[in-house]
Order: structure tokens, then C-alpha cells, then sequence
């Protein structure tokens, strides 16, 4: 009697570089290395003619250029073909008065989507999840979000999400929760006790020996 052999494919995570790809898109073939030096937001969703992925393609097209102006991309996927994508496209289109700019991967054979741990056995063994990866220039994966097929995702906090990493980056800072561009933002704790008792910036905030905040 023999076990059946299953190949287990490990999904990436913070902090990882992201699997490097070569796809066929709604605007032709695209590879990673196409955004090299840019931030990406890559997302999937479950299927064309989807009402609830239909509203996210046109919340994602409406935060298109915020995003741009924080040098960010958006690439979406989903597991359908090119044609039933254009198809849905064209149809978006006239229902909602909207033109879709940024490229969506038709992974029919479902390799982008193995690669990012889209699929998600337990809702779909066919269907991509709603996932969000957001890259870095160097295409590091700095988020990592995962939402049920059944549930839209909130455009505003993905911008939100993008600004905060953005500034964590810049500034080497945390940022506190419901942070908002202009809040002021949190510096790292002291990790000795003679930084502990010779913090006196005057420009940050003491609420705590481990928790200070600061005006950008």
C-alpha cells in the first residue's frame, strides 16, 4: 500500500522577497522585474462576473491615482482566462462608467496564484482568495492581507496601509494605531536602561519609557 505524496509549497511571508513571475495580463505579458523600483500592490480575486469583485475592480481603479502619486502599481489576478477578463472589462465599463488602467493576470493555470498562496482550500479548491500583497522597490513583501471571497476589501485603509509603510520606511518610526497621515508617529524604545534614563528629547512626546511619539 502506498501514501499518497503531497508537494508542499510554502507560502511567502513579511519580509520575504516576492516569487518572482511571467504572466499573461489584460495588457499584455508582465513580469515582476516589470516593477522593479516601484511599491506593488498585487491582489486576487475569485472569478470574473463576480458582483463583489466587479465593485472592487472599480474601488481599486478610483484609488488608482492616489496610489500612483506614492509611486505604487496596482496588478490584480484572478485563476479565469484573458477573453472571459476582457470580456468582464469591457462590460464594467459600460455598467459603471469606468475604464480599468492597471493590468489583471489571467492565471488559468493557477501558477502566480500557487506561488502567493491565493487558493485556499477550505472556501475554494478553484477560486483565488481576496489577497493583498504590497511590495516594496525591491519587491520585499511588507503586507500581507487576506479577505474571505464573501467580503470586499476597504479601499481607504489600503491607501492608509500604503501611506504607513511608506513613512515607517522613510523615517525608520512606527505608526500607532488608526494613524493617519499627519498624526504623530511613534519612535523605537530605548533597549538599555542608560537609553531609558538619558532620553530627553525635547521634541518627543514621554507617555511611557517605551512609548514616545513625535511630530514629523
Amino acid at each position: 500500500m502506498f501514501e499518497e505524496v503531497t508537494e508542499t509549497i510554502a507560502i511567502p511571508r513579511i519580509g520575504d522577497k516576492a516569487p518572482s513571475f511571467e504572466a499573461v495580463t489584460t495588457k499584455g505579458k508582465l513580469m515582476l522585474e516589470d516593477y522593479r523600483g516601484k511599491w506593488l500592490i498585487l491582489f486576487s480575486h475569485p472569478s470574473s462576473f463576480s458582483p463583489v469583485c466587479a465593485t472592487e475592480l472599480v474601488g481599486f481603479q478610483e484609488i488608482y491615482p492616489l496610489l500612483k502619486d506614492y509611486g505604487v502599481e496596482l496588478l490584480g489576478l484572478s485563476v479565469d482566462s484573458l477573453s472571459a477578463h476582457l470580456a468582464w472589462l469591457r462590460g464594467i465599463e459600460q455598467s459603471f462608467n469606468t475604464s480599468v488602467e492597471y493590468p489583471i493576470i489571467a492565471d488559468k493555470d493557477q501558477s502566480v496564484a500557487t506561488k502567493y498562496g491565493m487558493i485556499m482550500p477550505g472556501e475554494s479548491h478553484t477560486e483565488t482568495t481576496r489577497a493583498v500583497f504590497i511590495l516594496d522597490q525591491e519587491h520585499v513583501i511588507r503586507s500581507i492581507m487576506y479577505y474571505p471571497i464573501s467580503t470586499g476589501r476597504n479601499m481607504k485603509e489600503l491607501v492608509r496601509l500604503v501611506q504607513a509603510l511608506q513613512t515607517a520606511q522613510m523615517h525608520d518610526v512606527y505608526t500607532p494605531a488608526n494613524w493617519e497621515p499627519g498624526d504623530k508617529v511613534l519612535v523605537a524604545p530605548p533597549k538599555t536602561q542608560d537609553d531609558m534614563e538619558g532620553a530627553s528629547d525635547e521634541d518627543i512626546e514621554q507617555i511611557d519609557w517605551y512609548v514616545g511619539k513625535k511630530i514629523l
